[in-house]
């Protein structure tokens, strides 16, 4: 369904199409548009997940990681100095070098650090790639459970698999091979419909409502933990000027999102119970974030500001367009409960 228009002075200039869904604890879908039982492949969107394993394992805590480093093992971060800094900060205290990461290095997301580094001539280490923070945590997990560190990143290592097992637990879906890619950093992703994830940020952001026996026991105090570290630190889940970390700092406590590749976006609304996660259709970011301030603004006090339209400038500040929702769009956020 088209979800977000791009306008140039009065004429339509480009469409993005999505699907979303939003879902509470117990797997029931509240509201949705588009098809949300297609599965999509979340990327980083589901790091949160896929970090529960550190804390719960005790190796959080059995290495010292703070908060700051807690939110940085959820991150897409920005490969600032900082970002980098407490990546290897970890490492040191896990006894490795950056060789033991099996994410490949790229210039800083952050457009400041990336031209800072061109201008000093530096070239980037694998402690720069934007998965480096969930890469060190995975390798405190293997290493806390004496587990082999080589090739941690295969889908049948104990890390992966537990992950596997884990998502499986808290989407509801049967993750096989049928579904399965290779993220930019290396690790799996199993694809999953959009209901899926969505249940599985209400439980996420309910602290394991939704969740029985061995499953919730081990991973509920987990997911408060990792929350209200990157509630406390949302600058290391991200970086300056981006959706995540703007979002995580206005709403602490209330509302989580984490962005991930090709267009996709999970994340819950505390007060509420709800999870929510989109796709848009052709991969664009501007339509996924443009998507996502439209359902926090709609859900969440205080959020109107979020609201489109919202003016495109060019480089001389002059308004060319705006992004706007479409009417079908407008007529699905108006059948929500508002704020």
């Amino acid at each position: 369904m088209p979800l977000i228009a791009v306008t140039r002075g009065q004429r339509l200039e480009s469409l993005h199409r999505g699907a979303l869904a939003i879902a509470d604890c117990d797997g029931n879908i509240i509201a949705s548009v588009g098809d949300i039982t297609e599965p999509v492949f979340p990327r980083s969107a589901i790091k949160a997940l896929q970090a529960l394993p550190l804390v719960a394992s005790g190796a959080a805590e059995h290495f010292g990681f703070s908060r700051t480093e807690l939110a940085l093992a959820c991150s897409s971060h920005a490969g600032e100095p900082r970002h980098a800094r407490a990546a290897a900060a970890i490492l040191g205290r896990l006894g490795l070098t950056v060789d033991a990461l099996t994410c490949g290095p790229h210039l800083p997301l952050g457009i400041a650090a990336a031209h800072d580094m061109l201008r000093h001539h530096d070239t980037p280490t694998r402690l720069h790639n934007n998965c480096s923070g969930k890469h060190v945590g995975m390798l405190a997990t293997a290493l806390h459970l004496k587990e082999p560190l080589a090739h941690y990143e295969a889908k049948d290592h104990p890390v992966q698999d537990r992950i596997r097992t884990l998502l499986e637990a808290l989407t509801g879906v049967k993750l096989g091979d049928n579904g399965l890619g290779i993220d930019g950093c290396s690790l799996p992703n199993w694809a999953v419909p959009l209901g899926g994830l969505a249940t599985a940020f209400a439980r996420f952001i309910s602290e394991g409502d939704g969740l029985h026996g061995d499953v919730a026991a081990t991973y509920n105090p987990a997911m408060a933990r990792l929350a209200a570290a990157c509630w406390a630190a949302p600058e290391y889940v991200a970086g300056l000027n981006r959706l995540d970390s703007e979002m995580l700092a206005r709403f602490p406590g209330e509302v989580f999102v984490k962005g991930g590749a090709e267009g996709v976006y999970c994340g819950g609304i505390k007060s509420r119970g709800l999870g929510f996660a989109l796709k848009i259709e052709d991969g664009a970011k501007r339509g996924a974030e443009a998507a996502v301030k439209a359902l926090i603004a709609h859900l969440v006090a205080g959020a109107d500001d979020l609201a489109l339209p919202e003016p495109i400038l060019n480089w001389d500040g002059r308004a060319t367009g705006e992004t706007r929702l479409t009417p079908e769009f407008e007529t699905f956020l108006a059948t929500l409960k508002p704020n």
